[in-house]
This record gives structure tokens, C-alpha cells and sequence, in this order.
């Protein structure tokens, strides 16, 4: 019989630890079916590994920041040389091609970053340990930045790309902006591999699309006689105002430059992908660089053939490059829709790339006490969401500053990205440098992307300083400060928090125990019989007038009834019974009158500790919360504000 009744038993106490379990995770609100829908159900730890990604979910999660700079790098150098008129397309090709070779020259760097550091390769992790914490957080910085802005300018320019189709849509284009990044924010909240797996679809037909389109149109330029033919005619060129000279093929370069900010996306999360690490990575880059490749010498081929010119985006009838060269194309039918659907997804979801990468920045740099730890605190769906949030709330901030229009925008990118290139590179060649055996190759390759990135950085801060770099150029010194000061904010607490010698029991006298006690209860009862195991000096403290002035209590009704049901039973038990102290409340505010009394105790038995024990409602279902006031939150907030170094603040919930 006893082998019987016991799985029965063991099922009965299971069956009580889930029920106690559930109340305790708040019953109310239906399983939290709502919230598991929108975010997803929550994670275990040892489904971590099932959130790696591979390298065809990690082109749309970690590559849609480069590829869908391939529509607005070129339109970017494009609007620079806008003073040229027609002869800006005589010179794209020589803007353009700097730029596909320094792109290239990075794709060979960041595959031996991936090689040398497979678990993370970003360039605060290859910084820190190859050039100092000093540089390590400049990287930091500065790719915190780049991330913020490739947010606010991916999206603005998707909404661009939007309003070119749809011109009715543009004068919501701020608020179409924000839409898109709550979307966004939200489906990362999710996790990195249900975000990846959502944007698979629009990534590749945007790839498909754009290459058929531009593979169509150099057909037509090779093999048509004269001027290719033209479904829909691109808007004519404005008059030249000015001349092309060296300084005006420099900033267009910088602008065009705008089209690399994606490229360190995959060191960055490396740790994001499958096994093999390595091999999923190569792949991953290789897809992304390749294909940007392909669409920025095309896009810069076919506009000069075509006459595809940039167009002043605040302006009515406003066509994007990419608008312009799919209408030229194929026509404003399904061909074109289409096309345009998928860029406006890739540009719009561009920012996905940060939200994969930013998170998992400020991970390693709060593990490092550089950043709150919030930030490196996984939610229940194994996602950083504190750096989600910050991101969100960022790259929105931006959004309303600067109207959700991308040519504001432009002139503040790419200095975070170059400046990481250039501190990862270096940080790359020092790494080399150290190792044993023939390194001598990767170390080259590592010195040429680290040289060729310096020569931009400097070209890029030149030509856009005034433009607004100077913004970016002061606030990553400013960020750099504020990590410092993150840090000793947090010796400093360590400093105070560290025990002296070695552990000591020197307050070995049972504490003076008072109970918050409003009225006699279940849950105040329980509260006495806890405070009573502690100590043998407790007291019950009932706060007069606390809710109303003119509220009239009897004060002897209380004591009475206190006597009769709480002290007398306890004597005639013969044990000792806890004391009642009525205590004006004159100012109404709960916490006061306690730690009054606490002064008087402590200087009436010095050296004696006090506990104060709340007894606390918890309740079953959310709609109860606004029927039941929140006193002993509040007091317990308020005590712990207040509170002094020997007194201990106890709470006993009670679940109704």
C-alpha cells in the first residue's frame, strides 16, 4: 500500500507546484497566449544551439545592411555630382570603382578576421586584445554609432524607395519610418533565427530581381544600336552649374563609400552561426560582398548608359536610382512592383543588421563593467533585448530629428564604419605579427585593408565634415567617456561593496522584528508567526490616519481586539506574544513613522539590528491590481531608499 499511495502522493505535490507555480508567474492573463504570439514562447538555455543560424539564414540576418546599400551608395554619389548634370554619368564609373576594389579588399581582410577569431571576430574583441582596452573601446564606440545610423538610414531610405512607387505615401514619411522600425524591433525580439528566417524571402528576391534587371539592361547596351531601348524614360538631368573637379569626385567617393558599412556585420556575430563557424561565415560574406559587388558596378554601368540621375528626395515626383532603373527596364508593371517590393523590404529590414550586431556588441562590452549589465542579460527569448530597446529608441530619435529623409542622414555615415575597419584591421595585423609559422600572407592582407581604410577614413572626413561628420567625429569621443565612466561607476560599487578580512559573526543578537500590521488577517497572521521564529522582541506597528485625515479609528477597538485574538491565546500557550504600537502617520507618507520608530529602537538598544517584515497581497489575475492599493510596494521602496545600514527589510507575500 505504501508503494502505491506514493506516486500518487509525488503526483499531488507535482500537480501543487505547478498550480503555485503559474499563480506565481501571473495567472490572468490566459497562459500569456497574447504575449507568446507576439514574442514568441519563452526559451531554455539548452535551446540555445537551436538559434545558431546558417549561411542561408545569415545573408538576410547579418546582409541586408550591405546589400541594400547597393541602392543608396551609388544614388549618394549620384546626388553629390548633381552640380555636373549630364557629365556626372561620364565619371560614376571612376567613383564607383575605388570603391568595388576597397570592397573587395575588405572581403579578403574579415575572412581572416573570421579565421583568427571563430568565436567572435568583431573589432571590439580583436581591438581589446591586440591593440588595448583603449583602442577596444574607440572601436566600441564608433561601431555602436555606425549601427545607429545604418538603422535610420536603411529604413528611411526603404520608405524612399516606397514613396517613389507610391507617391501619395510621402507625406507620411516619417511615420511609415517609425512603423517599420517597431516591425523590425519586434520581429528581433523574437530571435535572431526566426528574424532571419522572416526576411529570407524578400533578401533573395531582391537579389534575383536586381540582377535579372541590371543583367537585362547591360544585354541591351551591348547589343543594341545606338541608345538602349527604353520602356519608361528616366527624368532629364538638370543643367550643370558646375564643373567636375578632383574635390567633387572626392566627396562623391566618400558618399559612395556609404555602401561598405555592412560589410563587418558577419565578424561581428560570428558566434550567431552553426556549426562549422568558420565555414557557415566565409559563406555568408562571400554571398553578401559578391553580390553588393555585382549591384554597385552594375547600378554605376547602367545609369551612365541609361542616364539615370539622382533626384532631390523632399521634392514632389521624387525617383529613386533604383526606381528610375527598373521603370527604364521593364516598365511600371508586375516586373517592376515586384522589384521594388523586394527593395523596399531589404532597405527597410537593412536594419536588421544592426539589431543582430548591436546587441551582441554591448553584450561583451557590458561584460567588461564598460556598460549597464542589463545589457548583457539574455530575456526569455535568449535575445539582448536591452540593446534591442536602446536601439530601437536611437535610431527612432533619429528618425524624427532628421524627418525620416535619408539625404540628411547620408552625411553622418560611414565614419563609424571606416573608423571599426580601420581599428579592426590594425588590431588584425598585430594579431599576425604575434603568431608563430607562416603567417606572412594573412598579415599582408590584414596591412593593405588596414592602409586602404585609413586613406578612405581620412578622404571621407574631409569631404563630409562640414556636411555633418562633425557631429559623428565629436560624439564618439563623448560615447568613449561615457564608457569610462560606466566603468568606474561600477570599481567604485565594487570598492564599496568588498568585505574587509574575513568573515565575522559579531551580531549574533536576534533583531527587534516589526510587522507592518494593518488589520488582523490570514496574512498577517502568517507574517507574526514568521517574525516570532525570528526573534522574541516583535512588534505589530499599526499606522493611524495613513489613508485620510479625517479617517476617525478606534484606537481601543484595535488594541482590544488585538488582545483578545492575538496575545491572550499566545499566553495561555505560555509563549510570549508580540507587542501592538499604534503610530500617527501625520504627513500621510508610510515609511516615515517606521523609520522614526527605528531611530528611537536603535538608540534605545544600541547595537541591536531591526527587521521590518511587509506583508504582502499577491494576487491571482491582472484585472484585480487596480482594485487593491499598492502600499506595500510602496513602503517597501520607500524603506529600502531610506534605510540605514542595520536595518533589514523582510517581505512575506501572501497569495490570495
Amino acid at each position: 500500500m505504501q508503494h502505491e499511495a506514493a506516486p500518487a502522493a509525488i503526483g499531488e505535490q507535482r500537480r501543487q507546484q505547478a498550480v503555485h507555480g503559474t499563480i506565481a508567474a501571473g495567472v490572468g492573463f490566459p497562459r500569456m497566449k497574447l504575449f507568446d504570439a507576439i514574442f514568441g514562447r519563452r526559451l531554455a538555455n539548452r535551446e540555445h544551439g537551436d538559434q545558431k543560424i546558417g549561411w542561408l539564414a545569415g545573408v538576410p540576418a547579418m546582409g541586408l545592411d550591405g546589400l541594400g546599400s547597393s541602392s543608396y551608395g551609388p544614388e549618394a554619389a549620384l546626388a553629390i555630382m548633381i552640380p555636373a548634370g549630364a557629365a556626372s554619368l561620364a565619371w560614376i564609373g571612376w567613383v564607383m570603382v575605388p570603391v568595388v576594389a576597397l570592397l573587395a579588399i575588405l572581403y579578403l581582410s574579415y575572412r581572416q578576421t573570421v579565421v583568427a577569431y571563430p568565436s567572435n571576430g568583431g573589432a571590439y574583441t580583436v581591438a581589446k586584445e591586440n591593440l588595448g582596452i583603449n583602442g577596444a573601446l574607440l572601436a566600441a564606440a564608433a561601431l555602436m554609432i555606425d549601427y545607429v545610423l545604418n538603422v535610420a538610414v536603411g529604413i528611411s531610405a526603404g520608405v524612399g524607395a516606397l514613396t517613389s512607387s507610391v507617391p501619395a505615401l510621402q507625406p507620411y514619411t516619417l511615420w511609415l519610418c517609425l512603423g517599420v522600425l517597431l516591425a523590425v524591433a519586434l520581429a528581433n525580439l523574437r530571435g535572431t533565427r526566426e528574424a532571419g528566417l522572416l526576411f529570407a524571402l524578400p533578401t533573395y528576391l531582391f537579389i534575383l530581381s536586381f540582377l535579372a534587371i541590371i543583367a537585362v539592361a547591360i544585354t541591351r547596351l551591348a547589343f543594341d544600336h545606338g541608345p538602349p531601348h527604353v520602356v519608361i524614360a528616366p527624368p532629364p538631368l538638370g543643367r550643370a552649374t558646375q564643373a567636375v573637379g578632383w574635390w567633387l569626385l572626392l566627396r562623391a567617393f566618400a558618399a559612395g563609400c556609404t555602401a561598405m558599412t555592412g560589410v563587418e556585420a558577419v565578424s561581428n556575430g560570428v558566434n550567431a552561426f552553426k556549426e562549422p563557424v568558420v565555414r557557415q561565415a566565409h559563406a555568408t560574406l562571400t554571398v553578401i560582398c559578391v553580390v553588393l559587388g555585382l549591384l554597385l558596378a552594375g547600378v554605376a554601368y547602367v545609369a551612365r548608359g541609361y542616364g539615370l540621375g539622382a533626384m532631390d528626395q523632399t521634392k514632389p515626383g521624387y525617383q529613386s536610382v533604383m526606381s528610375q532603373l527598373a521603370g527604364a527596364v521593364a516598365g511600371h508593371g508586375t516586373i517592376y512592383y515586384a522589384a521594388m517590393a523586394s527593395l523596399l523590404a531589404v532597405l527597410c529590414l537593412s536594419a536588421n543588421t544592426s539589431f543582430v550586431g548591436f546587441p551582441r556588441l554591448c553584450r561583451l562590452v557590458a561584460l567588461d563593467g564598460y556598460l549597464p549589465k542589463a545589457f548583457a542579460v539574455a530575456d526569455r527569448r535568449l535575445v539582448f533585448s536591452a540593446g534591442v530597446l536602446f536601439l530601437t529608441v536611437t535610431g527612432g530619435g533619429l528618425l524624427i530629428v532628421f524627418g525620416g529623409i535619408t539625404d540628411r542622414l547620408i552625411p553622418l555615415f560611414a565614419i563609424g564604419a571606416f573608423l571599426t575597419f580601420t581599428i579592426s584591421q590594425l588590431g588584425m595585423v598585430v594579431h599576425w605579427h604575434r603568431q608563430p609559422g607562416r603567417t606572412a600572407w594573412r598579415l599582408g592582407i590584414n596591412a593593405l585593408g588596414a592602409a586602404t581604410t585609413i586613406v578612405s577614413l581620412v578622404v571621407i572626413l574631409a569631404a563630409k565634415f562640414l556636411d555633418g561628420a562633425w557631429i559623428v567625429v565629436l560624439a564618439i569621443p563623448l560615447s568613449v567617456a561615457g564608457l569610462i565612466v560606466i566603468r568606474r561607476y561600477y570599481r567604485r560599487m565594487a570598492d564599496r561593496l568588498a568585505a574587509p578580512g574575513d568573515f565575522t559573526a559579531d551580531e549574533m543578537e536576534a533583531p527587534t522584528v516589526l510587522v507592518a500590521y494593518e488589520a488582523r488577517s490570514r496574512m498577517t497572521d502568517r507574517a507574526l508567526r514568521f517574525a516570532m521564529s525570528l526573534s522574541r522582541n516583535v512588534v505589530a506597528v499599526h499606522l493611524l490616519r495613513l489613508s485620510d485625515p479625517d479617517q476617525d479609528e478606534d484606537c481601543r477597538t484595535i488594541r482590544e481586539q488585538f488582545e483578545q485574538q492575538v496575545a491572550t491565546p499566545l499566553v495561555a500557550q505560555g509563549i510570549e506574544p508580540p507587542r501592538l504600537m499604534l503610530v500617527p502617520a501625520p504627513r500621510r507618507r508610510i515609511h516615515e513613522p517606521l523609520l522614526e520608530l527605528v531611530r528611537k529602537l536603535d538608540a534605545a538598544t544600541p547595537g541591536r539590528s531591526v527587521a521590518i517584515l511587509i506583508p504582502e497581497l499577491v494576487l491571482r489575475h491582472w484585472w484585480e491590481r487596480p482594485l487593491h492599493g499598492r502600499q506595500a510596494q510602496r513602503l517597501r521602496t520607500a524603506l529600502v531608499e531610506h534605510a540605514g545600514p542595520r536595518l533589514m527589510i523582510i517581505t512575506s507575500p501572501w497569495r490570495a
